[in-house]
């Protein structure tokens, strides 16, 4: 079988964002982690931020609202409608960028902050990305991510689906080692950097393990896309009886509902200058 070539997966990977409803899967995940992120890296009055993979702006709209100027990047510029929305309802003024987190549109040592939740993990060639995450910094700023574990729940949801999928490209990493310590550590080995590292968790609750399987292959893109496929191959049925299983086992509701923790990694790396 013929390897697909860089430019033909990025195609494939903004039209698995485009898909779906990523507003809704990003209210699930917009109390904690952006403003966890955002204290750690801390944000200034008036430093520049550049939000990479930045969706509907769950971190570039709280950075802007503590008075940084924003810059707000993703490959899947179909979600910046709702972005430019949000960032109207607020009072804020964002500049929404189409671009890619493997070839950062912006010069050397651009940013006090370089940020992402989310995000960067999904770009296939991990080691490309920190190159230029740390490149657009500035001496004495700050790259800061947050990202799920390959142990948590999201990480576990894309190893249930890989499963059923062809494998991906050789070139291109999993997402969830971007919440690995050890393999962050290898990203910005050449980076004049010091990283710090912190696990946390946020809540995913839904009425059931049922309900959580139907929002996320409706409205998450990867999720969608899966189905798609393997109800064409007639193997979704089994994918979705997994994930409805590990969302059961991770559940630590004891009302009846579903309540299951998230697990991510926050990286903070303070570039030296």
């Amino acid at each position: 079988m013929a390897t697909i070539d860089v430019d033909t997966l990025k195609a494939a990977h903004h039209a698995t964002w485009a898909a779906g409803d990523y507003a809704a899967i990003a209210e699930l995940i917009d109390e904690i982690p952006p403003a966890h992120l955002l204290d750690r890296v801390g944000v200034e009055h008036d430093a520049t931020l550049l939000d990479v993979a930045t969706g509907t702006g769950n971190v570039a709209l709280r950075a802007a609202a503590a008075g940084a100027a924003v810059v707000g990047l993703d490959l899947t510029p179909e979600l910046f409608e709702t972005a430019r929305l949000r960032a109207q309802a607020l009072g804020v003024d964002i500049e929404w960028v189409e671009g890619d987190a493997e070839d950062l549109p912006f010069a050397d040592a651009s940013f006090d902050r370089v940020v992402s939740a989310f995000g960067i993990q999904f770009a296939p060639r991990h080691a490309v990305v920190a190159a230029e995450l740390a490149r657009v910094c500035r001496p004495g700023g700050a790259v800061g991510l947050c990202n799920w574990t390959p142990e948590g729940k999201v990480g576990e949801l894309f190893s249930i689906m890989s499963r059923y999928l062809p494998p991906a490209p050789a070139y291109a990493s999993p997402p969830p080692l971007w919440g690995d310590e050890a393999h962050v550590r290898e990203l910005f080995a050449d980076a004049d950097v010091e990283l710090a590292f912190e696990r946390a968790t946020t809540p995913f609750r839904f009425q059931s393990a049922e309900h959580y399987a139907s929002f996320f292959e409706t409205n998450y893109g990867p999720t969608l896309k899966a189905r798609e496929r393997l109800t064409a191959e007639g193997s979704w049925d089994a994918c979705r009886a997994e994930i409805v299983e590990m969302m059961e086992r991770r559940n630590v509701a004891t009302d009846g509902s579903l309540d299951v923790p998230g697990e991510y990694l926050i990286v903070v790396a303070r570039k030296n200058g």
